[in-house]
C-alpha cells in the first residue's frame, strides 16, 4: 500500500483520536497507523511516509491543543484539509476486580484532566493524576500495572483487557473535541459555501493596539473569527503569534483580501488551509462584503479611473 493511502493518528490504538478518525468514510480504505505523538503523526506526513494524519486541535473545555497549534505554526508546512468534531465522554478503566476504593493513581491524557476534574474531586479526593501521551496510552499503563485506573474512551477497555468501573464522565456535558486531517500543501478544493480558513500570523513590531489592527483587517470586511490564540515563539517572553480560525473560504473575495492586508502588515504569515466546516453550517455574509459587491466595487475603481465614473 502507497504512503498516500495511509494515516496516521495519535495513538496507541483506542484514543479518540482513532475514534474521530473513524467517522471519515475515507478511512475504510486507509492504513490507519497510531503514532507516540502528535509530532510523530504529522512528521510522517512531512516525510512522505503517510499521506495524511489526524490530530487533535482543540476542545471545548479546555481550548486549544499546544503540541498541535505549534506543529502547525513552526514546523515544515503543512495544510489542514477538513475537521471533525467528536463528543468526548470518558470511563475510568480499570484491571478486573477493582474496586473504586483500590483507585489510588489514575492517568490520562493532561487535556482529559480538566474535563474530569469534578468527577475526580467527588468521587476519588485523594487519587494522585499523572498524565500520559494519550489517554489509550493511559489504558495500556494501567493494563501494565503502572496506575490503578485510567480516563479513556469505554471502547478502548476491550483492547487492553480492562474493565469500565464508571461511564459517561464529563464535567462539561457538551464536551466537544475537534481534530483536523492534515496533510502536505496542495492545490485548494473549491469551496462549499460552509468553509473554515486558518491561519498563523506573527507582529511585526509590539505596540498599543498592534494586534487590533490587524484584527481590523478581518473586521472591515465582515471576516468573522471563530478562534484566536497566542502562541509564544520562543524568542523571548512577550514574544508571540496568533493562531487564527477564520469563516470562509482563501477564494472569497473578503477572506482572501483579509488574509493580503495581514500578509502587507505582518512579519509572517503562515496559510493552514481552507476546508469544510464539519458542522456544515453556513458562512453568513454580511452586507457589502460578498464577492459581487468586491467585483462591483473594482469595476466602479476602474471606470473612475478611465473618467467613466
Amino acid at each position: 500500500m502507497s504512503s498516500a493511502s495511509r494515516y496516521t493518528y495519535l495513538g496507541p490504538a483506542g484514543t479518540f483520536t482513532e475514534a474521530a478518525l473513524r467517522t471519515l468514510p475515507e478511512s475504510a480504505t486507509r492504513e490507519l497507523t497510531p503514532m507516540v505523538s502528535v509530532p510523530a503523526a504529522l512528521d510522517a506526513v512531512r516525510k512522505g511516509e503517510a499521506g495524511g494524519a489526524l490530530v487533535p486541535i482543540e476542545n471545548s473545555v479546555e481550548g486549544g491543543i499546544t503540541a498541535t497549534l505549534d506543529q502547525l505554526a513552526f514546523g515544515e508546512p503543512l495544510m489542514i484539509y477538513r475537521e471533525v468534531l467528536l463528543p468526548i465522554a470518558f470511563a475510568l478503566l480499570v484491571r478486573p476486580g477493582t474496586q473504586l476504593s483500590d483507585v489510588k493513581t489514575v492517568t490520562g491524557h493532561q487535556a482529559a484532566q480538566a474535563q474530569v476534574r469534578n468527577w475526580l474531586a467527588e468521587n476519588l479526593p485523594d487519587a494522585q493524576w499523572e498524565s500520559a501521551l494519550s489517554n489509550a496510552d493511559g489504558a495500556r499503563l494501567v493494563q501494565e500495572g503502572a496506575y490503578d485506573g485510567a480516563f479513556a474512551g469505554e471502547f478502548a477497555a476491550p483492547l487492553y483487557g480492562l474493565e469500565p468501573l464508571a461511564t459517561d464522565i464529563r464535567d462539561a456535558q457538551n464536551a466537544t473535541t475537534r481534530f483536523v486531517l492534515v496533510g502536505r500543501p496542495a492545490r485548494l478544493a473549491s469551496p462549499t459555501g460552509a468553509d473554515k480558513t486558518s491561519a498563523v500570523f506573527w507582529l511585526r513590531d509590539d505596540h498599543p493596539g498592534a494586534l487590533l489592527e490587524l484584527l481590523q483587517e478581518f473586521a472591515i470586511r465582515g471576516v468573522n473569527l471563530s478562534r484566536i490564540e497566542s502562541r509564544p515563539t520562543g524568542e523571548g517572553l512577550g514574544r508571540y503569534c496568533f493562531s487564527v480560525d477564520a469563516e470562509g473560504h482563501l477564494t472569497d473575495r473578503r477572506v482572501g483580501e483579509a488574509l493580503m492586508g495581514l500578509r502587507r502588515r505582518c512579519l509572517n504569515v503562515r496559510f493552514l488551509g481552507s476546508y469544510p466546516r464539519a458542522d456544515e453550517v453556513s458562512v453568513r455574509v454580511t452586507r457589502g462584503t460578498t464577492d459581487t459587491e468586491f467585483t462591483e466595487a473594482a469595476d466602479w475603481l476602474n471606470r473612475t479611473l478611465d473618467g467613466r465614473g
